[in-house]
This record gives C-alpha cells, structure tokens and sequence, in this order.
C-alpha cells in the first residue's frame, strides 16, 4: 500500500491555500520553511502566454533516497502505508549531519528552520489525521 498526495494541475489557481493550510496545521512560522511549495510554469510568448501551477511537497518515493542518508535511521518508510516520516529525537540536525537527506532529495524536500541545528522537518501526509481517521474507520476508538 501506498499513500500518496492527489494533485489536479487543471484546478489549481495558485492560490496557496493548500500551502497555507499546511503551515497552519504544522504549526510552521511564516518564512522560508514550505512543507507545500507551488511552483508557477510560464509557457509561451505574448500574446499567447500561458500559466500553470505545481504543488510540490515530499513526493514519498518508492525506494526514498534520504531514508538510506540519514546516518541515525532518523527518516524511515512506514510498510503499512508508504508514508515516509521523521523522528526528531533521532534526528541529529542541519549542521551536526550535513543535511545529508536535503543533499540527495532530487526535489529539495527537506526542510530547516533558522534555528542553530534545525532538525529536518518535510511534509508527512498529515500522518496524525490519516492514522485518526483510519483507527476511526476500523471503530478502534470511541466514537465523539
């Protein structure tokens, strides 16, 4: 299984609420820390000039190359549903590593803050809410 993050490039305006909300939900400050990016694409030249957008977030590869970089196992890929994720107490920070991850990521995913020896942080799939709602679903938890 594999969870993954549904995109529809024909709907999106590119107007970051997708980005926003992230921040929101993470509790990330505003700055240069994006666990959602959006890319804007120009094609053409004027008078035909088009605009498109991308949301980039951690794309939680098949075979994720910052998994096998991290020198404390700190970044792993969860076998039940794909999702790669970060361990903060076992993450050793920026620069105590060398952001070895952010090194091998092709798409820059990973994300410090400005403190002294951020640890990595990037986008989990809101992995609290999937595992809420999947224990919901099986009625493992009280019903509110």
């Amino acid at each position: 299984k594999q969870m993954g993050f549904y995109f529809d490039q024909t709907r999106c305006t590119g107007c970051y609420t997708c980005s926003v909300a992230c921040k929101d939900w993470n509790d990330i400050d505003a700055g240069s820390e994006n666990w959602m990016r959006i890319i804007a694409i120009e094609k053409g030249k004027f008078p035909n000039l088009s605009l498109s957008y991308l949301a980039l977030a951690c794309n939680h590869c098949a075979d994720p190359p910052c998994v096998k970089a991290c020198p404390t196992n700190a970044i792993i890929k969860r076998e039940s549903d794909g999702i790669v994720v970060v361990d903060q107490e076992l993450c050793l920070g920026k620069e105590e590593c060398g952001a070895k991850c952010l090194k091998v990521c092709p798409w820059d995913v990973p994300q410090f803050n400005s403190t002294i020896n951020a640890k990595m942080r990037k986008c989990d799939l809101c992995v609290e809410r999937l595992d809420y709602t999947m224990l919901l679903d099986r009625r493992l938890l009280p019903q509110v």
